[in-house]
């Protein structure tokens, strides 16, 4: 009986020049049509500007058969597994800092991480942006010392021995403490030197990535979709993508739908690294053969099962903080938004759960739209928490965190400039681009999980309004005087010109512990009769009793209003008013709404 092959994709990822493609090559028993920069631009440039990608196989390690599920019940009955081989896809990502976004879209579809470090200049900016990556995308990490070659053969393991130190400082405070480090020099003497030169230290590195290679999970059912990064025409034949399968299963046979394009194709062939197959699954390197259609129309996209992907003008997605990035995250602020393996301009718009759910546990799979959202004015984190400012500025500031407490969970709103066709729950990286790229600086500000797409393009009229994320609004203003046990008047609530009717009905609350409603405007000035319908305790009439004070002569021949009286009542001590409401930020009406 013929083994199975398992696939486990690697990545390939370092600053520029550290030697990830030599790695590769090194590695490699079987390149693909786009590896080792096979592309003019790249050879003319001498530097990686697309993913390429290559494979090894090993016999399956004894470790890792008891982890493959099996396919059929004959298997089950205890088939023998003994000829099977573990096939290990490198996935050469570049390192040239203009060409993050390609990074960030191989980083999404890889089991294992290799972060390539040039052992003569240690960690660098592109370095500590592929390790960044790492933490988001993937589970495991190698770190590979290269050009070991360079170094001086008697202070050689001197300085491998400092920088592996170096390399376990800067990943103590990472998700990848204690990753093994291993030295190799994947081309002695470097691009320039004869092909007679053996690698050094390739098979003690395969032998390490056997050991720390675990089988994914992977499943055969739900809707087929693949990460197409590069497409081809064979006179004759028809048009090829190829990519990693990130879901189900595709048959020889099989329609798939290319979103971007609008249109359905059949499958007419399929292959692994040249070898023809019939069938693939979630986490194979695969190319598809189609009817004919302009390669130049699809670079790199989404391939999927037809009607099973959907184009969205906006999305609802679980956000958390890249804390390598110095800048605040605001409300309102554009980003470039990632993914898969598409980058667009998205404006964002923060909220997290009401302070009373402040300490929920994360939900990662749903939005739940019957929930109260409060709005942030920017992501909370510990480092904005209130300080020397008081806690009404720092509220307006900040947003609404309070006592310098931080949820356990925050979601954005993101609207994109232009649509993007994605699959729920996939992976969604924010960074600033733009940003100098010689500067030595963390470009990626956040990541999340993309929990709801806004498929109408109207959603700001059809959608947004379900969406009940909600301001705290807070005014305050001051007792003027009394009318009578069950009525005061009140100032400095409003302005002038405020329409004081539409709050008529809202509830304030004393300094002195009793509930108002607001009943009425009172002259022209902004004041308001406030009805208190518990009546003024004795204490608060104490406090309230006014003292009287003679009313100066009105300059200019103004004549006082008959309502405010001759004299002036002032109270002893001043006894405020605070109103409190929430506003629903997606609310057409605007309406101010008070807690029962």
């Amino acid at each position: 009986m013929a083994g199975r092959r398992v696939n486990v994709n690697v990545g390939v990822l370092g600053h520029i020049d550290s030697g990830k493609t030599a790695l590769a090559r090194a590695l490699s028993t079987t390149a693909s049509t786009a590896a080792f920069d096979k592309q003019p631009q790249s050879r003319e440039r001498g530097i990686t500007l697309d993913l390429g990608f290559s494979c090894f196989s090993v016999p399956l390690p004894a470790r890792l058969r008891l982890a493959i599920p099996a396919p059929d019940p004959a298997l089950e009955a205890g088939h023998d597994l003994g000829e099977s081989e573990l096939q290990v896809t490198l996935v050469d990502c570049p390192g040239h800092a203009s060409l993050i976004r390609t990074i960030i879209g191989g980083a999404q579809i890889i089991d294992l991480m290799m972060l390539v470090i040039d052992v003569t200049k240690g960690m660098q900016t592109q370095s500590a942006e592929c390790l960044v990556i790492g933490q988001i995308a993937c589970q495991k990490l190698i770190v590979v010392l290269n050009k070991v070659d360079l170094l001086a053969e008697g202070k050689r393991q001197t300085a491998i021995d400092k920088m592996t130190k170096k390399m376990q400082k800067t990943l103590e405070n990472t998700k990848f403490q204690g990753a093994p480090i291993i030295a190799v020099a994947a081309k002695p003497g470097g691009p320039e030197a004869p092909e007679t030169e053996a690698p050094q230290g390739i098979s003690e590195l395969i032998e390490l990535l056997m050991s720390q290679i675990s089988i994914p999970v992977r499943d055969p059912s739900g809707p087929f979709l693949m990460s197409v990064d590069h497409c081809f025409s064979i006179k004759g034949q028809g048009t090829v993508m190829t990519g990693t399968i990130l879901s189900g299963s595709i048959s020889l046979g099989d329609s798939v739908e290319i979103p971007a394009l609008k249109v359905v194709k059949k499958v007419k062939s399929m292959q692994m690294f040249h070898m023809p197959v019939t069938s693939a699954m979630q986490g194979d390197r695969l190319g598809i053969c189609v009817t004919q259609f302009d390669p130049k129309l699809l670079e790199r996209g989404l391939v999927c099962a037809p009607e099973s992907l959907h184009t969205v003008y906006a999305a609802l997605i679980s956000v958390e903080k890249i804390p390598y990035f110095r800048a605040p995250l605001q409300t309102k602020a554009k980003f470039h938004i990632t993914v898969g393996h598409e980058t667009v301009m998205g404006r964002l718009m923060f909220f997290s759960p009401s302070p009373d759910s402040f300490d929920h546990e994360p939900v990662l799979d749903t939005f739940d739209f019957s929930k109260e959202y409060l709005f942030q004015e920017q992501y909370l984190c510990k480092d904005l928490v209130p300080g020397a400012v008081s806690s009404h500025q720092a509220n307006e500031k900040v947003g609404q965190a309070t006592e310098g407490q931080c949820p356990q969970q925050q979601w954005a709103l993101i609207e994109f400039e232009k649509p993007v066709t994605c699959p729920r729950l996939c992976l969604v990286i924010g960074s600033r681009l733009d940003a100098d790229i010689h500067a030595n600086m963390c470009r990626l500000a956040f990541h999340g999980i993309l929990l709801h797409g806004l498929e109408d393009k109207n959603y700001a009229e059809s959608l947004l309004p379900r969406l009940r994320v909600y301001k705290l609004k807070h005014k305050h203003g001051l007792v003027e005087r009394v009318i009578d046990n069950y009525s005061v008047i009140g100032r400095s609530l409003f302005k002038k010109e405020t329409n004081i009717q539409q709050f008529v009905g809202l509830k304030v609350q004393l300094s002195t512990g009793e509930l108002g409603i607001i009943n009425s405007s009172f002259g022209q000035s902004g004041k308001f009769k406030i009805h208190i319908p518990g009546g003024l305790s004795p204490e608060s009439k104490k406090i309230l009793t006014p003292s009287l004070k003679k009313r100066s002569r009105a300059s200019g021949g103004e004549v006082a209003k008959q309502e405010e009286g001759a004299e002036h009542l002032e109270t002893t001590q001043h006894v405020t008013l605070i109103l409190s409401f929430k506003r629903y930020v997606f609310d057409t009406h605007k309406r101010m709404v008070q807690s029962p």
